[in-house]
């Protein structure tokens, strides 16, 4: 075989969320795209704000000497203090640009992190449902996942993490809102694993980094608010993107902040600068960098997505799905009406209703439904996911 085993093994174990998208692709050669209701892509299917076009057009025609040169590593200095200013407003602290390192995407920028604080065989905790490709990222830097349950309202199990800390332990992983539950983790809950992560580390003479993947930070219903790990947390770091809140997905743009509380931040900013070198990003995109400094705190179709969110929310616990509210990001969660979410999703292949198992997110017995597409979409589903229900026995 000429590739290697790491890889042929995760081949074997790779995105649910494509397998499905894929099938997508032929039903719609068959039924014409209009009539096969794909929610599997967390894609978003709106524009990018007026703001980022009219920047976008002012750089194409008035270039700035040098713009497509590289820079540092970190970033350009007055990309990284726009956001370290934008997160100062946000949350009362002193952050400066070297705080801030930008990158290439949340990916990218999880991948950085990874590099800079784990060693070989080290432990990064996270709880499940998660991003399937968490484990992927673990693997890349030799380290292992460790995967703890949810509580039933998504909420993280503190006690659950706490059982699962061991002396190899480095990161705790968390992403809020979250991916696929929308949930958003609350202030009280953070708080508790911020002394749990206290206790253990006294306990286990070891230092546990919090990290926090947020690319939904900025899409939040309801009067819901994130909390700032980097106010929580002594020792941690903040990776988002610009994929969601400003529909940027395909241009690969984000950035990690460190908590100024950290005892050792210049190491820290040192360490993640010289990773994202080395693991070959070398720096985050130039023209998006200029871009999206001037973009800091905007976002683009809360409104319309909560929209979205209600229509099948509604919809879906009026004909008996079982489903916690989404505070946040664009997804639903809804349980399963049969243990087998796979049996289920190829079920609702019949009426040409795409989605994902809860499988592919470490979740057995759940589905998810990505509600980031046309609102003619969702209307036209809703009568398929009505005769769905009705095939499972289910009642609203």
């Amino acid at each position: 075989m000429s590739i290697s085993n790491t890889v042929r093994e995760s081949l074997t174990r790779s995105s649910w969320i494509r397998k499905m998208f894929e099938e997508g692709d032929q039903l719609r050669r068959i039924h014409g795209a209009e009539n096969v209701y794909d929610f599997t892509l967390g894609n978003p299917d709106l524009e990018p704000p007026a703001s980022f076009k009219e920047r976008l057009r002012e750089l194409a025609n008035h270039p700035v000497p040098g713009m497509h040169k590289y820079m540092s590593n970190a970033g350009y200095p007055e990309s990284r203090a726009a956001v370290a200013a934008y997160l100062g407003r946000k949350t009362g602290l002193d952050l400066t640009a070297n705080h801030v390192v930008m990158t290439v995407g949340a990916g990218g920028g999880l991948n950085v992190a990874f590099k800079t604080l784990l060693n070989p065989g080290d432990e990064v905790i996270v709880n499940a449902p998660y991003f399937v490709e968490y484990g992927f990222y673990a693997q890349n830097h030799q380290a292992k996942l460790t995967v703890v349950p949810s509580r039933p309202d998504f909420q993280i199990d503190t006690d659950a993490v706490a059982a699962a800390i061991t002396d190899r332990t480095k990161i705790i992983l968390i992403n809020s809102p979250n991916n696929p539950t929308g949930v958003v983790y609350t202030e009280a809950t953070l708080r508790k694993l911020a002394e749990v992560i206290k206790k253990k580390e006294a306990e286990l003479g070891i230092t546990i980094y919090l990290v926090s993947d947020e690319p939904y930070s900025g899409l939040v219903y309801d009067g819901v608010t994130v909390p700032s790990i980097l106010k929580i947390f002594e020792h941690s770091l903040l990776v988002t993107s610009h994929s969601k809140d400003l529909a940027l997905p395909g241009e690969r743009i984000g950035y990690v902040a460190l908590s100024p509380a950290n005892p050792e931040p210049g190491l820290l900013f040192d360490g993640l600068v010289f990773a994202n070198r080395v693991l070959g990003y070398v720096n985050a995109p130039a023209l998006m960098q200029r871009i999206v400094a001037e973009l800091q705190g905007e976002v683009v179709g809360v409104e319309v997505y909560q929209e979205r969110r209600d229509l099948l929310y509604n919809h879906l616990t009026g004909i008996g799905f079982d489903v916690v509210k989404p505070q946040g990001a664009f997804y639903l969660f809804p349980k399963s009406p049969i243990p087998d979410d796979v049996a289920f999703i190829q079920a609702a292949v019949k009426y040409n209703i795409l989605l994902v198992p809860g499988t592919g997110f470490g979740c057995p017995g759940y589905f998810r439904i990505a509600y980031c597409v046309s609102r003619e979409t969702i209307v036209g589903s809703l009568p398929y996911f009505t005769k769905l229900a009705e095939e499972f026995g289910l009642k609203g």
